[in-house]
């Protein structure tokens, strides 16, 4: 036996902690209760609340229109594989307005689009999870990023996301990052001033389709 094994082996024998005290029955919430809204309004109010500027559509063209204007004056951009962005059309609107798909490490590069995997109505934040096609550098490099968001996607909180992960632990564990976003990046460090895009993008745009 090893010394790894022998160590591991008496902190395997050794009695556990805390076995006579019996769980909670019940768990408070991290965060206060939502109000009576529906979840997409809860979202958006709680993404503005955090400098997010969150648009919310209810056609196609409209959004692809709203997310043209941001990228006014931009001819390289970085983004997922336009698979993961939930927004048919995206492609040829970008081909015609002449804008070309770079990697965010470019330095011409100012905005990274991206879909989102899940958003949190109690906290307007939105989770990203990498993969193939689905880079963290598009959201983390650019100073903009705009994040398509399908509204069957944002669920009460955390814990209800969570909560329903466990039914698929092992797709859950397979993921190598989760990224959880509450509006652009932010420090007051220095003098507590606070600076906008420190340590990633200085502005969030949230399109809800």
């Amino acid at each position: 036996m090893t010394g790894r094994e022998r160590i591991l082996a008496k902190l395997k024998a050794a009695r556990q902690p805390f076995t006579d005290i019996q769980p909670p029955a019940e768990r408070l919430p991290v965060v206060a209760q939502l109000p009576d809204e529906d979840l997409v309004t809860c979202f958006k109010l709680q993404a503005e609340a955090l400098a997010c500027r969150v648009a919310l559509f209810d056609d196609t063209p409209q959004a692809l229109e709203h997310i043209l204007g941001l990228l006014e004056g931009q001819t390289v951009i970085s983004a997922w594989d336009f698979a993961h962005i939930p927004l048919p059309g995206l492609p040829d609107a970008l081909n015609v307005a002449n804008i070309e798909i770079s990697t965010p490490r470019g330095t011409q590069v100012q905005i990274g689009i991206t879909g989102v995997d899940v958003a949190l109505a109690a906290t307007g934040s939105i989770v990203l999870l990498s993969g193939p096609g689905k880079g963290r550098e598009v959201s983390l490099l650019p100073y903009t990023h705009i994040a398509v968001l399908q509204r069957s996607r944002i669920v009460r909180d955390l814990e209800t996301w969570l909560s329903a992960q466990r039914q698929n632990a092992s797709q859950f564990m397979e993921v190598s990052k989760y990224n959880i976003i509450s509006g652009p990046s932010r420090t007051a460090d220095i003098a507590m001033q606070l600076v906008m895009g420190a340590h990633g993008p200085a502005e969030l745009h949230v399109v809800i389709v």
